[in-house]
């Protein structure tokens, strides 16, 4: 048995292999095949779906925010709380969201976590005025936080088998990579053919359909019995990811030195600080650290980390590209975006989950941020007069390629052989990290490009033409886009140092080297 120290979790072993888990602290990989479960291809597609529409709502309400703003009469300081209030909602409490999971059983967290999302989109989708908008934005935010940990761990409970679980994680790593680009479609085309309310009420039948398809095919797990709350580690931890994304958040309009963007950010790292110093000491930790001990799973965290940061460049400069310099209407924007979106698919489903079963996890990851750093050198070498297909469409698969290998690695890799009573924990994480370098992202790559655009400004002189105002901006993309290539090659290092040779199965439940 494991001794435990104050702390409340188990010591490491000192042995060099650990005893068969007991059925208390087992991994999630002890548990009975998957193959009993005659359902588990039909609750894959409950949970694929769940999961895409939590990752195309990021997006879904970028190409129709220009519509809402006009229809609500929103002020221009104001608009971007339609994003914030979801990001800030959703970040902020998914580590809530996952320990919920655990404590009342990730079907139930499943349910309760579609339902709130679908009253929450009928309520934006009929708001009359930005405050509601904003409000029903965040309550989507706080549902998305109990709908993706539970997704993830049912997904980590329901395949066991090797080969089984690198297909569901092939799936669900293309929808966490691609649902973004394809969310820029499907708002673009509703908000052309239909209108921007449409943007929201089409999470209604999505959810309604995966509340149906939650009671036939997804196999209860029942919550850890006797658990409690960890309410101080609640408004440590949530206190200081709300503040860290709103710091983000403001960067961009505000700048870096204003006290909007440095008081909460240096409020969420010392709130971050207290709440780890808590975890240690904690009886019921919200995050038990354990999970992190591992240096295979620590890792492919740092590596999702890594990935979202250099990612967003894509989505949010070219964006800008094709509307402000190439003059693309919204649903020629969302379709250029898709070959992200394919190159995801492919790299996850075809590529990484036929490899993984007999490739090392790290050689996946480190080949795919190479390709997707490649991919940022060629969106690098864009112009005013660039066209789609010989110039933008080869960089955008080689990181839809790159990120579909990377992406379903990690996934399988960070949740492999976590004790079953932590999965919901260990994946509320791994989503967090990945919200967290996503707004990081956005936010360090569009002041790298501001600031580049404007010293292209000053030292080729005014830019009294559009075209002198295009190239300035293409210039602070292209920056942005080799600082993009940095982070995904240092990415790619981190992989290949930190993520041990071992099959998929053993990553987590062997102790580090």
């Amino acid at each position: 048995m494991n001794k435990k120290h104050p702390g409340g979790e188990p010591s490491p072993s000192t042995s060099p292999t650990r005893p068969a888990p007991s059925p208390d602290h087992g991994d999630a990989t002890a548990t009975p095949a998957s193959a009993a479960d005659p359902k588990r291809w039909w609750a894959l597609a409950v949970i694929a779906l769940a999961q895409l529409m939590v990752i195309l709502d990021g997006t879904i309400v970028n190409i129709a925010l220009p519509s809402a703003q006009r229809a609500l009469g929103m002020p221009d300081a104001d608009r971007q709380w339609v994003i914030t209030a979801y990001t800030l909602a959703f970040g902020g409490l998914l580590l809530l969201g996952g320990r919920i999971a655990d404590l009342v059983g990730r079907k139930r967290a499943f349910v309760i976590g579609l339902a709130g999302f679908a009253v929450a989109s009928a309520l934006g989708g009929a708001a009359a005025g930005p405050g509601t908008l904003f409000a029903a934005r965040a309550l989507q935010g706080a549902f998305a936080a109990v709908l993706a940990p539970s997704a993830l761990s049912l997904l980590t409970t329901t395949f066991t088998d090797p080969r089984e679980r690198a297909k569901a994680f092939g799936v669900y790593g293309a929808l966490a990579g691609g649902g973004s680009g394809a969310g820029l479609l499907v708002g673009g085309l509703l908000t052309e053919y239909l209108n921007w309310r449409w943007c929201l009420y089409v999470n209604v039948p999505v959810a309604l359909a995966a509340l149906t398809g939650a009671q036939v095919f997804l196999r209860d797990r029942s919550g850890r019995r006797g658990g409690h709350l960890d309410v101080p580690g609640v408004l440590l931890g949530s206190g200081g990811l709300v503040a860290l994304v709103y710091g983000f958040s403001e960067a961009g309009p505000r700048g870096w030195t204003s006290p909007w963007v440095a008081a909460p950010l240096m409020a969420g790292v010392l709130l971050l600080a207290a709440f780890v110093w808590w975890q240690h000491r904690a009886a019921g930790p919200l995050l038990p650290l354990r999970i992190f001990r591992d240096r295979s799973r620590a890792g492919a965290f740092a590596t999702m980390g890594l990935a979202t940061i250099g990612m967003f460049g894509v989505f949010l400069f070219l964006t800008y590209y094709f509307q402000a310099v190439l003059g693309y209407p919204p649903v020629r924007t969302g379709l250029a975006f898709m070959p992200v979106s394919v190159g995801i698919v492919i790299g996850a489903t075809q590529i990484a989950a036929r490899l993984l079963p007999r490739t090392a996890p790290h050689t996946l990851m480190a080949s795919g941020m190479v390709l997707a750093a490649a991919g940022m050198v060629l969106l690098s070498r864009l112009t005013v007069h660039a066209q789609y297909v010989p110039h933008v469409l080869p960089g955008l698969l080689l990181v839809g390629l790159g990120m579909g290998l990377t992406f379903m690695p990690v996934y399988a890799t960070a949740t492999v052989g976590v004790p079953t009573q932590d999965t919901g924990a260990a994946s509320a994480a791994l989503t967090t990290v990945q919200q967290i370098g996503a707004s990081l992202g956005t936010v360090l790559l569009n002041t790298i490009a501001t600031g580049a655009t404007g010293r292209h400004s000053r030292a080729h002189g005014p830019a009294d033409s559009g075209t002198a105002l295009a190239e300035a901006m293409v210039h602070g993309f292209s920056v942005a886009y080799w600082c993009s290539a940095g982070v995904l090659l240092f990415a790619a290092l981190v992989a290949a140092l930190t993520v041990r040779r071992g099959k998929p199965s053993q990553a987590g439940s062997k102790p580090s080297a």
